[in-house]
């Protein structure tokens, strides 16, 4: 029971942070955009996942959804019947928000240098985002990205709430079955543990790699 929680929370994890990722270079784009009509609607709604609790984000979904659409009468209700689409859109659009303020700050944080050299070189606005201004973001924004990772996979841990079987979720029925809270709720943490450290190293050979130019040379 335990390793099939382990895989659903790697694979929730996961999947919601590369679509969040995905989402988050655009909308950090628009909310560095001079025009307050395509600016505002993206700050608000990083001000509002990173200013309410995942929790109440998931109990939204889940449970709020039902009042909009008929959960039984489409597609769509089908998908927001199933507890596991519920917290992957809500672990998205979390780690989305956060990611974008991450990237938009990053960006921001370019040195005017690199792009008058791109300039110089006759580059255009496009081939200056894509080749000087978006990776030298990445590079920045990478240790930030790594904390927002761990949080999100700490945060997974209330999927348990909504009936998904993850880690937490596992710990929960081992308790119940077995009257066994130490037990079974420190082996959950211990694999926690194992994921996030794996995480740390993953990033840190990033940015061993990506950020090698920052380091003095012997």
């Amino acid at each position: 029971m335990y390793f099939d929680g382990l895989v659903l929370t790697v694979q929730l994890v996961f999947i919601s942070l590369v679509i969040g990722l995905l989402m988050a270079v655009p909308l950090a784009v628009l909310r560095l955009s001079k025009n307050r009509w395509v600016a505002w609607p993206v700050w608000f709604y990083t001000y509002f996942f990173r200013g309410t609790p995942l929790l109440v984000q998931l109990f939204l979904i889940y449970y709020g959804m039902g009042q909009f659409i008929d959960l039984n009468a489409s597609s769509v209700g089908a998908f927001f019947k199933d507890a596991y689409y519920c917290a992957l859109v809500a672990f998205t659009l979390n780690t989305a928000a956060y990611t974008t303020e991450i990237i938009r700050g990053a960006m921001k944080e370019t040195p005017r240098g690199e792009i008058e050299a791109a300039k110089a070189y006759g580059m255009s606005y496009l081939q200056t985002f894509y080749r000087i201004i978006l990776p030298s973001a990445f590079r920045r924004a990478l240790p930030a990205y790594s904390n927002e990772v761990v949080f999100m996979l700490h945060g997974s841990a209330i999927a348990g709430v909504v009936t998904i079987m993850d880690i937490t979720g596992v710990a929960r029925v081992v308790y119940s079955r077995f009257y066994t809270p130490f037990e079974a709720f420190i082996f959950a943490g211990l694999l926690y543990m194992m994921l996030t450290f794996m995480i740390v190293w993953g990033f840190r050979q990033l940015e061993h790699r990506w950020l090698a130019h920052l380091r003095p040379r012997s």
